[in-house]
């Protein structure tokens, strides 16, 4: 297919808005990355794109801001997104975003019901990639008894008690913890409490701790339903996390004054690029006759320049944007992540990227030798 350059905007200059400008704009698109403030877009001078002042709360300023664009990316915190979204509903912009947050995904999915544009939110690795992962592993059986995924995004040398750093979103990091949990179990999708449902689990000789967390299943839920009997998302965490975090949200009421928490989580986890992401997908299931069981365990690892959750969650979210471009996606409406097949995903530019530093990953495409067992 012939390339076709876009005027793409790229909303949030902050630790993945920018990797994904940067991504779009090698890739030859006309990309402006946008922010309120001139500090954050400061960083980022001297890249290939261009840069502009917008406050993507402003309503009217973002409507004049993209009416010459063709695509919006929002990296911006979720609470935002539902503006930005009805701003690109109505100026005819296709629109991306990174949100984890149900309620924002369902305004969108309405929006998308009248839209004359393509509306794609939960880009980027969770939800985004561990979606599409998840598909590819239910359509592997004739028929699904279990998907379990469980993704971490964690510092590669934890030196506090948390045992955690910030890499990404410190507001979507206690939305995820605060809000009810989508899983679907003995065949009925329900809720279930964040921080909760604790597993002790072993990847590669390190033990992590695996629980409940809001947003990371997506559309799966409804794709899926009445196809899989038992389907959960859960966080990766180093063991003792959880506990600490139901301390200060729950027995010091912080979930109820999360601008404290913000403070709090700003002020005392440093923003680190040595990072590493760990992905485990497992699905059990009946084929030919016989209960298999399959798994597919990834890790990538962050270095001074690029941090692992910046890279898995830019790529998967630009990614997205290509294969809209190439015609494998909706062109409008709402789009769901898994309505990306894996094959094509990573046979993007920047899901090739992601086989490509997948630690372990071999030539045919993230197929890996089983690596997990249970703790407990």
């Amino acid at each position: 297919m012939t390339f076709q350059k876009q005027r793409i905007a790229v909303l949030g200059a902050g630790q993945i808005g920018a990797i994904i400008a940067g991504m779009l704009a090698e890739q030859g698109h006309e990309v402006t990355l946008a922010d309120a403030s001139k500090a954050q877009l400061a960083h980022a001078a001297g890249k290939r794109f261009g840069t502009a002042v917008v406050d993507a709360a402003d309503l009217g300023a973002l409507s004049a801001f993209l009416r010459d664009r063709d695509i919006v990316v929002s990296a911006c915190p979720y609470f935002l997104n539902k503006g930005i979204a009805k701003v690109a509903a109505e100026t005819k912009t296709h629109y991306f975003d990174l949100t984890e947050d149900v309620a924002t995904t369902a305004y969108v999915k309405e929006l998308g019901r009248s839209a004359d544009v393509a509306l794609v939110p939960q880009c980027g690795l969770a939800p985004g990639f561990i979606c599409i992962l998840g598909a590819d592993m239910a359509a592997r059986f004739d028929s699904v008894r279990t998907i379990k995924m469980r993704v971490g995004a964690l510092p590669l040398y934890p030196t506090n008690a948390l045992r955690y750093n910030v890499t990404w979103s410190v507001d979507g990091l206690i939305n995820e913890y605060c809000n009810p949990c989508e899983i679907v179990f003995d065949g009925q999708s329900t809720l279930v409490p964040a921080l909760e449902g604790i597993e002790g689990v072993m990847i590669d000789g390190v033990a992590y701790e695996a629980f409940n967390t809001s947003g990371g299943l997506g559309t799966l839920t409804e794709t899926l339903a009445g196809k899989v009997r038992n389907m959960s998302y859960k966080t990766l965490r180093y063991p003792g996390h959880a506990e600490i975090m139901k301390l200060l949200l729950r027995d010091l009421d912080l979930a109820d004054d999360r601008e404290t928490m913000r403070r709090i989580l700003s002020h005392s986890a440093p923003f680190t690029r040595k990072d590493v992401v760990v992905i485990f997908v497992t699905g059990v299931g009946e084929r030919a006759g016989r209960l298999e069981e399959e798994s597919v365990v990834l890790r990538y690892d962050g270095n001074d320049e690029l941090g692992a959750i910046q890279l898995t969650t830019a790529a998967g979210c630009v990614a997205m944007i290509e294969l809209f471009l190439a015609g494998k996606l909706p062109a409008k409406g709402f789009v769901r992540q898994e309505d990306a097949a894996l094959a094509d995903f990573l046979a993007t530019k920047a899901g090739t990227r992601l086989v490509r530093e997948a630690r372990g990953a071999d030539a045919s495409g993230l197929k890996l030798a089983p690596a997990i067992k249970n703790a407990a």
